[in-house]
């Protein structure tokens, strides 16, 4: 079954939907948890290229991360995590592969119509590319 699940966050209320959901899968079938977040922000963009020092965005990300990884930890889970920056489900779809996890999962929000075009994009593209299983959850508001 699932033994290392990708988990994408993306630092807003959406992220402890996900959580909860994929703690429960993860103590089912002992897999490691992958925490994720792509620092998108034209800092984050342009950082190697530029050479550029990290902005407030991108260390606020790590923390962030850091701090998911430090709950999970406390509770009993295997987790390590991944800052990246670029193009959100790029990246995704590069570490799901160089990583070799058997589940992606994401939270989406859910819109409806525009909405969906615009912000439905990342989990669009991811779940067409990847090969492996991909688990959306519709985020409350």
């Amino acid at each position: 079954m699932y033994k290392h699940i990708l988990i994408p966050l993306e630092n807003s209320s959406a992220d402890q939907a996900i959580l909860d959901h994929v703690k429960l899968l993860a103590r089912l079938t002992g897999a490691k948890l992958l925490l994720m977040h792509v620092a998108d922000g034209w800092a984050a963009r342009h950082f190697e290229r530029l050479h550029l020092a990290e902005s407030d965005e991108i260390k606020q990300d790590r923390a962030y991360l850091a701090q998911r990884q430090q709950e999970l930890a406390a509770e009993g889970f295997e987790v390590d995590h991944v800052l990246a920056m670029g193009e959100p489900s790029d990246e995704i779809i590069k570490l799901a592969r160089d990583r070799k996890v058997d589940l992606i999962a994401m939270a989406t929000h859910g819109h409806r119509l525009l909405g969906d075009l615009i912000f439905g994009q990342t989990a669009d593209k991811v779940r067409h590319v990847v090969e492996m299983p991909v688990l959306l959850l519709k985020a409350g508001k």
